[in-house]
């Protein structure tokens, strides 16, 4: 089930609500319990029935780390537990969720590439097995390994099973995130307000999020599945498909990311933000704290601050920077161009955090500065989007006029430039030029507002009917 689709629309998140507000909750809770756990139980229930929707084992393995880390954690706030164990404990539930997202995202790969070496030299290949790969595993897995960490680190245990389990298969940011910290939302699973400002709020936000990802998304999304499919294609047709990719993964992601945002809210809870206008960063170490705010805040967190961040001297420093991105790049996809896509990043930030922050193009003017940091996440994305390193290099050869332009290039161009396309690119280009983004047009409500969402809202519904392809692209990760 996703959130562009009638049935999650119309039924689902409807009979969710209903059920959710005619839930009692207590005022005064037995000791171990929040106030709100039947109501936490329900989304906890509701939850899963999201996630089996796409496929009803996808369940299993999410259920096995929720009751897992669930003891773990109760074992690890207990005041009696020695040092050595409880670091025993936290390695073995990090070796679990580690290893349970080895097997599912990255079995494949490593079978494929295992069967390489053997025939580099010489030896006999095997049938390689092929393992389901459940979606938003990488996403589950991120929340329940940082609540074994927090409590590893000194945060209070869940006493209620069903607060946890809460807090892991939330449905808003089940498949796609934003990734939650659990100190940022252990307060609310216990203790949030719910009031109908926050809810209109919340309301209009999943408009708007909405309506990023049918009415901008989806129809520059063909241009550039049209331009990455095409064989050897023209220089400028490989650079309008690849910007086409820019806003669509932006206007995907974000999107999603906003709808998740608003149907937090209407529960009551007040998620992370995502995304800050990433394409306005005038360097790559600004566009790191603008996109997918929620990942790079946890692998810093979790990551980055664990390997000794900046405290052991600069080489390991910058080495610590660059694990930490080329991790960052594999955990979206278990692919070489996703790791090759980390460590052009993580260079890009070491080579920036040698130069104090700043990239060596860091006294020209602002405009200047956003438009190279513009070109270089741009040729980036083509590691991003192409299918393996040999289509991302062949494509970065077209891009920049190497070799000649395959048999039926000229028939691309029929296909990307029709009138629609020119005016979805530009409507593209001019949302994200605003100064004011999704999140802080939703942060006031107002009728006005409501109304200009609610109608972008009435717009994209009709329109998702229209759509034959409307997957998010994030389910991928």
């Amino acid at each position: 089930m996703v959130f562009t689709e009638d049935v999650f629309l119309f039924y689902f998140l409807p009979f969710v609500l209903l059920v959710y507000y005619l839930i009692p909750y207590q005022a005064d809770p037995a000791p171990g319990k929040s106030r709100y756990w039947m109501r936490n139980l329900w989304l906890t229930v509701v939850g899963y029935v999201f996630y089996s929707w796409f496929e009803p084992w996808f369940v299993l393995p999410m259920m096995f780390t929720n009751v897992a880390d669930y003891l773990f954690g109760l074992y690890l706030g207990r005041d009696d537990v020695p040092k050595a164990r409880r670091k025993l404990v936290l390695i073995i539930s990090m070796c679990m969720n580690l290893g349970l997202l080895g097997i599912f995202k990255y079995g494949v790969f490593t079978q494929e590439n295992l069967n390489h070496l053997l025939a580099a030299v010489g030896q006999d290949t095997f049938s390689v097995l092929q393992i389901a790969f459940p979606i938003g595993i990488s996403f589950y897995t991120f929340h329940s390994m940082s609540y074994i960490i927090d409590i590893y680190r000194g945060e209070r245990p869940v006493k209620s099973f069903a607060d946890f389990s809460c807090f892991v298969s939330l449905f808003p940011q089940l498949v796609a995130g934003p990734i939650l910290r659990y100190n940022v939302l252990s307060q609310q699973l216990h203790s949030r307000m719910h009031s109908l400002s926050l809810f209109s709020r919340g309301v209009m936000l999943f408009f708007l999020g909405f309506a990023m990802k049918i009415l901008l998304a989806n129809p520059v999304g063909r241009i550039a599945d049209a331009a990455f499919a095409a064989q050897h294609p023209h220089a400028l047709d490989a650079w309008w498909g690849v910007l086409a990719y820019a806003f669509q993964i932006y206007f995907d992601f974000n999107g999603y990311s906003v709808m998740a945002l608003g149907l937090g809210m209407m529960f009551g809870f007040e998620l992370i933000r995502n995304f800050n206008a990433p394409y306005h960063a005038d360097s790559i170490t600004d566009f790191w704290r603008r996109w997918h705010i929620s990942l790079s805040t946890w692998l810093r967190e979790y990551l980055y601050i664990s390997l000794g961040g900046n405290r052991k001297g600069e080489a390991r420093t910058y080495i610590n920077l660059a694990l930490v991105m080329l991790l960052g790049g594999f955990w979206h996809g278990s692919q070489w161009q996703f790791i090759f896509w980390g460590g052009i990043h993580g260079t890009m930030l070491g080579i920036e955090r040698w130069s104090g922050k700043k990239p060596f193009y860091a006294n020209s003017p602002r405009w200047m500065r956003v438009s190279v940091t513009f070109l270089v996440v741009l040729i980036t994305w083509v590691f991003f989007r192409a299918d393996g390193l040999p289509h991302a290099f062949s494509y970065l050869g077209s891009m920049f006029g190497a070799g000649r332009p395959g048999p039926f290039a000229d028939l691309l161009k029929a296909e990307i430039y029709h009138s629609h396309d020119l005016i979805n690119m530009l409507i593209c280009a001019i949302a994200i030029a605003q100064p004011v983004q999704s999140y802080e047009f939703g942060k006031q409500l107002s009728w006005g507002r409501f109304a200009v969402a609610f109608s972008l809202f009435l717009v994209a519904v009709v329109m998702m009917y229209t759509q034959a392809f409307n997957p998010f692209l994030y389910f991928q990760f």
